[in-house]
Protein backbone atom coordinates (compact mmCIF):
# COMPACT_ATOMS: atom_id res chain seq x y z
CA UNK A 1 0.00 0.00 0.00
CA UNK A 2 2.73 2.45 0.99
CA UNK A 3 4.74 1.62 -2.17
CA UNK A 4 1.74 2.23 -4.40
CA UNK A 5 1.06 5.57 -2.66
CA UNK A 6 4.63 6.72 -3.12
CA UNK A 7 4.53 5.83 -6.81
CA UNK A 8 1.60 8.18 -7.43
CA UNK A 9 2.78 11.39 -9.06
CA UNK A 10 0.07 13.92 -8.28
CA UNK A 11 1.62 16.71 -10.31
CA UNK A 12 1.82 14.44 -13.33
CA UNK A 13 -1.84 13.53 -12.91
CA UNK A 14 -2.83 17.19 -12.66
CA UNK A 15 -0.80 18.11 -15.76
CA UNK A 16 -2.54 15.38 -17.74
CA UNK A 17 -6.01 16.37 -16.56
CA UNK A 18 -8.66 17.77 -18.85
CA UNK A 19 -9.72 21.40 -19.10
CA UNK A 20 -12.77 20.96 -16.86
CA UNK A 21 -10.74 19.20 -14.16
CA UNK A 22 -8.11 21.93 -14.22
CA UNK A 23 -10.82 24.61 -14.01
CA UNK A 24 -12.37 22.84 -11.03
CA UNK A 25 -8.99 22.54 -9.31
CA UNK A 26 -8.29 26.22 -9.93
CA UNK A 27 -11.67 27.18 -8.45
CA UNK A 28 -11.06 25.04 -5.37
CA UNK A 29 -7.60 26.51 -4.87
CA UNK A 30 -9.12 30.02 -4.96
CA UNK A 31 -11.74 28.97 -2.39
CA UNK A 32 -9.08 27.42 -0.17
CA UNK A 33 -6.67 30.37 -0.33
CA UNK A 34 -9.48 32.85 0.35
CA UNK A 35 -10.67 30.79 3.31
CA UNK A 36 -7.21 30.55 4.85
CA UNK A 37 -6.73 34.29 4.39
CA UNK A 38 -9.98 34.91 6.28
CA UNK A 39 -9.04 32.34 8.93
CA UNK A 40 -5.69 33.96 9.72
CA UNK A 41 -7.23 37.44 9.61
CA UNK A 42 -10.10 36.48 11.93
CA UNK A 43 -7.81 34.62 14.30
CA UNK A 44 -5.62 37.70 14.66
CA UNK A 45 -8.63 40.04 15.00
CA UNK A 46 -10.30 37.95 17.69
CA UNK A 47 -7.06 37.65 19.60
CA UNK A 48 -6.53 41.41 19.54
CA UNK A 49 -10.16 42.04 20.47
CA UNK A 50 -10.01 39.64 23.41
CA UNK A 51 -6.84 41.19 24.83
CA UNK A 52 -8.14 44.73 24.32
CA UNK A 53 -11.44 43.82 25.98
CA UNK A 54 -9.65 42.64 29.10
CA UNK A 55 -7.52 45.77 29.34
CA UNK A 56 -10.47 48.10 28.72
CA UNK A 57 -12.65 46.26 31.25
CA UNK A 58 -9.98 46.63 33.92
CA UNK A 59 -9.73 50.36 33.22
CA UNK A 60 -13.53 50.70 33.21
CA UNK A 61 -13.96 48.96 36.56
CA UNK A 62 -11.20 51.01 38.19
CA UNK A 63 -12.80 54.29 37.11
CA UNK A 64 -15.74 55.96 38.85
CA UNK A 65 -16.61 58.47 36.12
CA UNK A 66 -17.82 57.95 32.56
CA UNK A 67 -15.90 60.93 31.18
CA UNK A 68 -12.65 59.47 32.54
CA UNK A 69 -13.44 56.16 30.84
CA UNK A 70 -14.21 57.99 27.58
CA UNK A 71 -10.82 59.70 27.68
CA UNK A 72 -9.02 56.41 28.36
CA UNK A 73 -10.99 54.41 25.77
CA UNK A 74 -8.89 55.74 22.90
CA UNK A 75 -6.13 53.37 24.01
CA UNK A 76 -8.38 50.32 23.48
CA UNK A 77 -9.89 50.86 20.03
CA UNK A 78 -9.52 47.17 19.14
CA UNK A 79 -11.95 46.24 21.95
CA UNK A 80 -15.58 45.57 20.93
CA UNK A 81 -16.58 46.79 24.39
CA UNK A 82 -15.31 50.26 23.49
CA UNK A 83 -17.82 50.44 20.64
CA UNK A 84 -20.65 49.57 23.02
CA UNK A 85 -19.33 52.13 25.49
CA UNK A 86 -19.19 54.83 22.79
CA UNK A 87 -22.83 54.26 21.87
CA UNK A 88 -23.92 54.38 25.49
CA UNK A 89 -21.80 57.38 26.38
CA UNK A 90 -23.11 59.32 23.37
CA UNK A 91 -26.70 58.71 24.53
CA UNK A 92 -25.80 59.74 28.08
CA UNK A 93 -24.29 63.00 26.76
CA UNK A 94 -27.41 63.69 24.64
CA UNK A 95 -29.77 63.20 27.57
CA UNK A 96 -27.60 65.25 29.92
CA UNK A 97 -27.40 68.08 27.39
CA UNK A 98 -31.17 68.06 26.83
CA UNK A 99 -32.50 67.43 30.33
CA UNK A 100 -29.60 67.65 32.73
CA UNK A 101 -30.20 64.07 33.90
CA UNK A 102 -30.72 60.50 32.67
CA UNK A 103 -34.49 60.02 32.74
CA UNK A 104 -34.97 57.78 29.71
CA UNK A 105 -33.28 54.49 30.56
CA UNK A 106 -35.16 52.67 27.81
CA UNK A 107 -33.51 54.85 25.16
CA UNK A 108 -30.13 54.21 26.73
CA UNK A 109 -30.71 50.45 26.76
CA UNK A 110 -31.81 50.52 23.12
CA UNK A 111 -28.72 52.50 22.16
CA UNK A 112 -26.48 49.98 23.91
CA UNK A 113 -28.29 47.18 22.07
CA UNK A 114 -27.68 48.91 18.72
CA UNK A 115 -23.99 49.19 19.57
CA UNK A 116 -23.82 45.48 20.41
CA UNK A 117 -25.63 44.52 17.20
CA UNK A 118 -23.30 46.61 15.04
CA UNK A 119 -20.23 45.16 16.70
CA UNK A 120 -21.49 41.58 16.34
CA UNK A 121 -22.14 42.25 12.64
CA UNK A 122 -18.58 43.53 12.26
CA UNK A 123 -17.16 40.47 14.03
CA UNK A 124 -19.17 38.18 11.72
CA UNK A 125 -17.89 39.90 8.58
CA UNK A 126 -16.55 37.46 5.93
CA UNK A 127 -17.64 34.43 7.95
CA UNK A 128 -20.28 33.68 5.32
CA UNK A 129 -17.44 32.94 2.91
CA UNK A 130 -16.20 30.18 5.25
CA UNK A 131 -19.70 28.72 5.39
CA UNK A 132 -19.98 28.87 1.60
CA UNK A 133 -16.60 27.19 1.16
CA UNK A 134 -17.49 24.43 3.62
CA UNK A 135 -20.80 23.78 1.86
CA UNK A 136 -19.92 24.20 -1.81
CA UNK A 137 -16.33 22.91 -2.13
CA UNK A 138 -17.13 19.18 -1.77
CA UNK A 139 -19.79 19.45 -4.48
CA UNK A 140 -17.45 21.34 -6.81
CA UNK A 141 -14.85 18.63 -6.25
CA UNK A 142 -17.43 15.92 -6.86
CA UNK A 143 -18.49 17.63 -10.07
CA UNK A 144 -14.88 17.59 -11.27
CA UNK A 145 -14.59 13.90 -10.37
CA UNK A 146 -17.76 12.96 -12.24
CA UNK A 147 -16.70 14.88 -15.34
CA UNK A 148 -13.21 13.35 -15.16
CA UNK A 149 -14.55 9.79 -14.85
CA UNK A 150 -16.92 10.33 -17.77
CA UNK A 151 -14.01 11.62 -19.85
CA UNK A 152 -11.85 8.65 -18.80
CA UNK A 153 -14.47 6.12 -19.91
CA UNK A 154 -14.98 7.97 -23.17
CA UNK A 155 -11.25 7.64 -23.80
CA UNK A 156 -11.53 3.95 -22.96
CA UNK A 157 -14.32 3.52 -25.49
CA UNK A 158 -12.41 5.38 -28.19
CA UNK A 159 -9.26 3.32 -27.64
CA UNK A 160 -11.18 0.08 -27.87
CA UNK A 161 -9.18 -1.33 -24.98
CA UNK A 162 -10.69 -3.22 -22.04
CA UNK A 163 -7.67 -2.82 -19.77
CA UNK A 164 -7.96 -0.79 -16.58
CA UNK A 165 -4.48 0.55 -17.27
CA UNK A 166 -6.02 2.69 -19.98
CA UNK A 167 -8.65 4.30 -17.78
CA UNK A 168 -6.90 4.27 -14.40
CA UNK A 169 -4.83 7.48 -14.86
CA UNK A 170 -7.93 9.43 -15.88
CA UNK A 171 -9.93 8.16 -12.91
CA UNK A 172 -7.05 8.92 -10.54
CA UNK A 173 -6.79 12.46 -11.89
CA UNK A 174 -10.56 12.89 -11.54
CA UNK A 175 -10.52 11.76 -7.89
CA UNK A 176 -7.99 14.47 -7.05
CA UNK A 177 -10.72 17.11 -7.33
CA UNK A 178 -12.76 15.40 -4.61
CA UNK A 179 -9.72 15.34 -2.34
CA UNK A 180 -8.97 19.00 -2.98
CA UNK A 181 -12.62 19.87 -2.39
CA UNK A 182 -12.51 18.20 1.02
CA UNK A 183 -9.18 19.87 1.77
CA UNK A 184 -10.83 23.25 1.16
CA UNK A 185 -14.09 22.44 2.95
CA UNK A 186 -12.94 20.83 6.21
CA UNK A 187 -10.83 23.73 7.60
CA UNK A 188 -13.51 26.22 6.53
CA UNK A 189 -16.19 24.26 8.43
CA UNK A 190 -14.03 23.85 11.53
CA UNK A 191 -13.08 27.52 11.77
CA UNK A 192 -16.57 28.73 10.89
CA UNK A 193 -17.87 26.92 13.97
CA UNK A 194 -14.88 28.08 16.04
CA UNK A 195 -15.34 31.74 15.12
CA UNK A 196 -19.11 31.43 15.54
CA UNK A 197 -18.58 30.38 19.15
CA UNK A 198 -16.09 33.24 19.59
CA UNK A 199 -18.70 35.73 18.34
CA UNK A 200 -21.28 34.32 20.78
CA UNK A 201 -18.79 34.67 23.62
CA UNK A 202 -18.02 38.26 22.60
CA UNK A 203 -21.75 38.96 22.44
CA UNK A 204 -22.24 37.64 25.96
CA UNK A 205 -19.36 39.81 27.21
CA UNK A 206 -20.92 42.86 25.57
CA UNK A 207 -24.29 42.15 27.20
CA UNK A 208 -22.62 41.87 30.61
CA UNK A 209 -20.72 45.09 29.95
CA UNK A 210 -23.95 46.89 29.03
CA UNK A 211 -25.31 46.03 32.48
CA UNK A 212 -22.13 47.36 34.10
CA UNK A 213 -22.43 50.53 32.02
CA UNK A 214 -26.02 51.03 33.21
CA UNK A 215 -24.90 50.53 36.81
CA UNK A 216 -22.16 53.15 36.46
CA UNK A 217 -24.64 55.52 34.82
CA UNK A 218 -26.98 55.18 37.78
CA UNK A 219 -24.11 55.88 40.18
CA UNK A 220 -22.98 58.96 38.26
CA UNK A 221 -26.32 60.57 37.44
CA UNK A 222 -29.50 60.88 39.42
CA UNK A 223 -32.94 61.28 37.95
CA UNK A 224 -34.99 64.27 39.05
CA UNK A 225 -37.55 63.52 41.76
Amino acid sequence: MQTLFLEVNFWELVKNSGTVTLAVLGTLVIFSLSSWTIIFSKWSAFRRAGNANLRFLRAFRKSTRLDAVAAASEQFRAAPLVVVFDFGYSEVCRQMAARGSINNKSALERTLQIGMSEEVSRLEQNMNWLATTATVSPFIGLFGTVVGIIDAFQQLALSGSTSMRTVAPGIAAALITTGVGLFAAIPAAVFYNFFGNAVKEMGARMEDFALEFLNMTERNFEEPK
